[in-house]
């Protein structure tokens, strides 16, 4: 039985738009993610899910532990939930009500983790929190590759601290003060996680590409174990997280990391299809009905216009995958209410029948569809909140 099939089958009783996650794709990939991890724990990165029942799933299998959340209140929801009991929160907040209520719930402040990388983080934390519980904090390192005597920036624009004696000393900032607590470093490399290094047609960009990283992941192995040996003679590190979802293996090979993150491997959306060290299974996909049937070769489906976050290229469109043989009109794209499809594919389809898509940025999806039916070989057998349907919009 063809996957397209299979996956008609198990939703004939739906009315799409909707959108599934297949469970047995769902658990391969996380079984490939831990054998990357060769042994280290991965903190599963939430924006990548955003669906508590499949945050839960996960953290129960073998090899992951703990949750990397996006923002401050989303993981006070998490923590409050009991989804986790260790929270870090990826990227810096500015929410004074969170943070007061962070410091005003004891199992908040045991549990959530905020990230910080300059002192005027250390002083709005400390003036919206008001002397309250000590707030745990992670120092937040930049993993960006200089080249050409710094010339030449390789890698997200993230935390100005890059160097051993820059972290040191706001470590020792942290140490001063009585309402924070130093527990964890962080150091994303986005230039190697993110970034595929088979892009298709391109031989020579995947050369260059696969070069760069190599001397990146050089060039950070040395600079993160230097900063952390810096930082640990000041505080004592509970963790040390790196990497992502296309970096797995390699950062975990890194003796000065004890963590790595991942998420967007677990439903293996579009943008982390072309990487020569892994490839996934795509688990989550997004079903839109044929409601036209404008020329020979050309079909409409309803809605579509999903785009993902990032660079405004067509790389951000969500890709039709089944059946095979379909593309957009590259005057039209994916639109907001009615998508144009166009190739031989087409022919084959009638009025009602559905397509199938995936969406370029794995999470993403999620804000999209108010809850995701978990298909099980030819049955539903559940169907879950996403975040958007337990109300939860946290950006």
């Amino acid at each position: 039985m063809t996957l397209r099939k299979r996956y008609d089958i198990a939703t004939s009783h739906l009315e799409p738009p909707f959108a599934i996650v297949d469970l047995a794709a769902f658990r391969s990939n996380a079984a490939d993610l831990t054998r990357r991890a060769r042994g280290k724990p991965i903190r599963v990165a939430s924006k990548s899910v955003r669906c508590r029942a499949l945050l839960e799933q996960v953290l129960a299998m073998d090899g992951f532990a703990g949750v990397m959340a996006f923002t401050l209140p989303e993981a006070l929801w998490l923590a409050e939930t009991r989804v986790s009991d260790d929270i870090l929160v990826a990227y810096p907040t500015a929410d004074r009500q969170a943070l007061a209520r962070l410091a005003g719930d004891e199992h908040a402040a045991a549990t959530v983790t905020v990230m910080v990388d300059c002192v005027e983080h250390l002083d709005l934390i400390e003036k919206a929190t008001g002397g309250g519980r000590p707030v745990r904090v992670c120092l937040d390192i930049d993993a960006a590759w200089r080249a050409a005597g710094g010339r030449v920036r390789v890698g997200a624009l993230r935390s100005p601290v890059r160097t051993p004696e820059q972290a040191a000393g706001l470590a020792r900032e942290i140490g001063r003060r009585p309402g924070l607590r130093l527990v964890g470093l962080m150091a994303y490399e986005s230039q190697i996680a993110g970034v595929g290094d088979d892009p298709p047609g391109k031989p020579v960009f995947s050369r260059a590409v696969r070069l760069v990283q190599s001397r990146s992941r050089v060039e950070l192995a040395r600079r993160r174990g230097l900063i952390v040996q810096a930082v640990r003679e000041i505080a004592d590190l509970e963790f040390v997280n790196g990497g992502g979802t296309g970096s797995v293996e390699k950062t975990a090979a890194e003796k000065a990391v004890t963590e790595v993150a991942a998420g967007s491997g677990l439903y293996q959306s579009v943008l982390f299809d072309h990487y020569t060290n892994f490839s996934g299974s795509p688990a989550a996909l997004f079903a839109l009905p044929v409601v036209r049937r404008p020329a020979p070769g050309v079909v409409t489906v309803l809605g579509g216009g999903y785009l993902a976050s990032g660079i405004a290229d067509s790389s951000r469109l969500p890709q039709p995958y089944l059946p095979s043989g379909l593309r957009f009109d590259a005057r039209e794209g994916a639109g907001e209410v009615q998508t144009p499809l166009l190739g031989a594919a087409a022919d084959g389809l009638r009025i009602g029948d559905r397509v199938w898509f995936r969406h370029a940025k794995a999470g993403e999806l999620c804000e999209r569809f108010d809850g995701l039916h978990l298909v099980d070989g030819e049955r539903v057998v559940d169907t879950v909140p996403t975040y958007r349907g337990e109300g939860r919009t946290f950006l």
